[in-house]
């Protein structure tokens, strides 16, 4: 299939990435991206909160500044309330303002199954663009988020977790990573990513895949949810951690004292997950002490660049 393209694109569908860029002139490029799924929390305004947040996180990424957005609905019309859609778009517009993004359109259709997501456009410098590659040996790996919101939620959805899990999980998923965006922008970043669907090591697999660098990644400074152990020990692991798994595991290299729980953990699905933030090795310390600081405490140095194994992600 051959896709159409030009010489002002600057990340496009050639290599798996969060959004694409184009160039409009030699001091801005536009970022844009598009994501929506179904609901993984019962209360619609939360929901919506949640879907806008996951859909900016892609700009954030990039090392964009998210500008405008379109709502994009399929909703059951015949099977619920207009008012839970109200809702829903009072969640995502309140996110949107939070931003400073301005809701420009969108567009709706009657379907049996409820989705709702945004296509967002942002502005870069077309010389500032973070990508998932540019990974230098030596650099260090900073989370900005707790891994185990897929866990989490399929506990949700099975009745088992309580109301302060789901209060608290619901919160960290609605929460914006602009702070995030904005602090590493003062520092030497060679490379980032948000950690959604393919989990932590997914996202990982796809910034060392078909390059001459490996990662190394340190098991016990990875933030984890506490109640995720306990969920995933029950079985309540989703399909998307499995998949996640049956994908990329073959890049990966575990500790022998590392269990299936924890493994399972890495390649939980997440939605409006953290920042996976690549930086030199001088301005780690300074970046992550202003991300404690500032955005969260669980934010943590989880890893770095190694010249050894290419292209493979060492965890122990």
């Amino acid at each position: 299939m051959e896709i159409p393209t030009d010489s002002n694109l600057i990340v496009g569908l050639g290599r798996a990435d969060d959004a694409g860029v184009y160039k409009i002139s030699e001091d801005l490029a536009l970022v844009q991206t598009v994501d929506f799924f179904t609901p993984i929390v019962d209360d619609p305004y939360w929901f919506g909160q949640i879907a806008a947040a996951n859909a900016l996180s892609d700009i954030y990424a990039m090392g964009g500044v998210p500008k405008t957005a379109m709502n994009l609905v399929a909703f059951p019309l015949r099977e619920m309330d207009l008012i839970i859609l109200r809702r829903i778009l009072e969640g995502g517009l309140e996110k949107m303002k939070e931003a400073g993004v301005v809701l420009v359109g969108g567009h709706s259709v009657e379907d049996r199954e409820l989705k709702y997501g945004l296509a967002v456009t942002g502005f870069i410098h077309p010389e500032r663009v973070l990508t998932k590659r540019n990974l230098t040996i030596g650099d260090f790996l900073i989370l900005t988020k707790p891994l185990g919101t897929g866990i989490i939620n399929t506990a949700i959805k099975g009745g088992l977790a309580t109301g302060a899990i789901v209060d608290s999980v619901t919160r960290l998923m609605a929460t914006l990573n602009r702070e995030a965006a904005e602090i590493m922008r003062d520092y030497p970043i060679h490379a980032c990513t948000d950690i959604t669907g393919f989990g932590l090591l997914g996202h990982m697999a796809e910034m060392v895949s078909e390059e001459i660098v490996g990662l190394e990644i340190l098991a016990d400074r990875i933030p984890i949810i506490r109640e995720a152990f306990e969920f995933a020990a029950m079985g309540l692991v989703p399909g998307g951690a499995h998949k996640n798994r049956e994908f990329r595991e073959g890049m990966v290299d575990f500790s022998s004292s590392l269990d299936d729980i924890f493994k399972d953990i890495l390649f939980d699905p997440q939605t409006s997950g953290g920042l996976l933030i690549c930086v030199a090795k001088e301005g780690a310390e300074g970046l992550l002490k202003r991300l404690k600081e500032k955005v969260s405490d669980q934010a943590a140095l989880i890893g770095k660049v190694v010249a050894d194994p290419k292209g493979r992600i060492w965890v122990h």
